[in-house]
C-alpha cells in the first residue's frame, strides 16, 4: 500500500478521473489541483499504485513538458486512440491537449 495518507491518494485519484477523453493533464497540475503545488513526483507515485484503488485513466497524465511515462508505450498508444496527437520530438502538444479544468 502507499506511503501516504490514503485520503491524498483518493483526492488525485478523483481529479484524475475528471480528465476528458482527448485531454491530458500534467503531474504538476494535478498537484496544484490537489492542493499541493510542488507535489507533482507525489502523483507520479500515487499514480503508480492507482491499480490498488480501482480503474483510473492515469495514462491521460504526462510531464509538464508533454513527455509520457517511462517505460510505458501503451500510454502513447492509448492516447492516441483518444485523439490525442504526438509532436514530432514524440511529446504531447500541450497547447491543444491539455485539459483545461
Amino acid at each position: 500500500m502507499l506511503q501516504m495518507e490514503d485520503s491524498f491518494a483518493y483526492l488525485v485519484l478523483a481529479i484524475v478521473s475528471e480528465i476528458p477523453g482527448g485531454k491530458v493533464a500534467t503531474y504538476q497540475q494535478i498537484a496544484r489541483l490537489a492542493g499541493r503545488e510542488r507535489g507533482a513526483r507525489l502523483v507520479g507515485r500515487v499514480l503508480s499504485h492507482a491499480s490498488l484503488y480501482g480503474d483510473y485513466p492515469c495514462h491521460r497524465v504526462v510531464s509538464s513538458q508533454g513527455r509520457t511515462a517511462p517505460g510505458w508505450e501503451e500510454q502513447r498508444v492509448l492516447l492516441e486512440a483518444e485523439g490525442v496527437g504526438f509532436r514530432k520530438n514524440g511529446t504531447v502538444d500541450l497547447s491543444l491537449y491539455q485539459w483545461r479544468e
